[in-house]
């Protein structure tokens, strides 16, 4: 028989071992195909193992739980992991979206894990009231957390000089070894800081993760060519460099 598997987002270690430890204990056939820091790691290993359910915890650097399950696109049975009960308990409430409390209770994710089972078991239905009740966690959410203060300005070494490179002039960030290349208007630069690092302090308003290894700052995209097996190139303005966009992130371009 096939196990069922599970993937676990959240951005806080501790909740992750938590929620591990209990659903061991809970549901040991489950198989738990990974662990998540944010949603863009999510999705990549979403893509990777297609795991039947995913735990999401609702804020998250970057992308967020809320942004993440509209991207699944209900390929996954999704229970949310929040701090915030009350903002969103209506959205739960219309019963598209199980949903567990930090910090978690066992007694309460055993109620989850019998829902879960009782709905693996049953024929796939598609959720209709799943997108309305995202939008509305959506706007709840906004609301509820204050405004992030995001990265302005980068520090790269120029030859002999420091240089403090504004993030608006910035076309992409891809890793390069050790390093991660910094191209924007001037011209280029390595830095010692991580595509990981970046993508959690840069404003996910301007700037995405399309590759394991690239950010692209979307004002700089002039052109989004499609690929085979859902991937796509990226074309910029006053680069000549073209940067490829893996499965897991062309859900930034489907609109385009």
């Amino acid at each position: 028989m096939t196990p069922i598997t599970a993937l676990i987002a959240d951005d806080e270690p501790l909740l992750r071992e938590r929620l591990r430890s209990h659903l061991g204990q809970l549901w040991p056939e489950l198989r738990l195909t990974g662990d998540a820091r944010n949603g863009a790691e999510a999705l990549e290993l979403f893509e990777q193992h297609q795991p039947q359910i995913v735990f999401l915890d609702i804020h998250m650097p970057g992308l967020n739980g809320i942004e993440t399950a509209k991207a699944l696109a209900r390929r996954a049975h999704l229970v949310f992991v929040t701090a915030y009960e009350q903002y969103a308990l209506q959205a739960f409430e219309q019963g598209a979206i199980d949903y567990l409390v930090k910090p978690i209770d066992a007694e309460r994710l055993a109620d989850t894990v019998q829902r879960l089972q009782r709905q693996l078991a049953a024929p796939f239905q598609v959720n209709q009231a799943l997108d309305a009740a995202l939008d509305l966690l959506a706007g709840r959410l906004e609301q509820r957390i204050p405004a992030r203060r995001w990265l302005q300005w980068i520090k790269a070494s120029v030859g002999n000089s420091v240089r403090l490179i504004p993030v608006e002039q910035i076309s992409f960030l891809r890793a390069e070894e050790k390093y991660t290349l910094v191209a924007w208007d001037e011209g280029d630069a390595l830095i010692r800081k991580s595509i990981r690092e970046l993508v959690e302090e840069l404003d996910p308003e301007r700037f995405v993760q399309v590759h394991r290894s690239a950010i692209v700052n979307l004002g700089y995209v002039t052109e989004v060519v499609r690929g085979v097996n859902e991937t796509a190139e990226l074309h910029l303005r006053g680069r000549k460099e073209v940067l490829p966009v893996s499965r897991s992130y062309l859900h930034h371009f489907r609109q385009m």
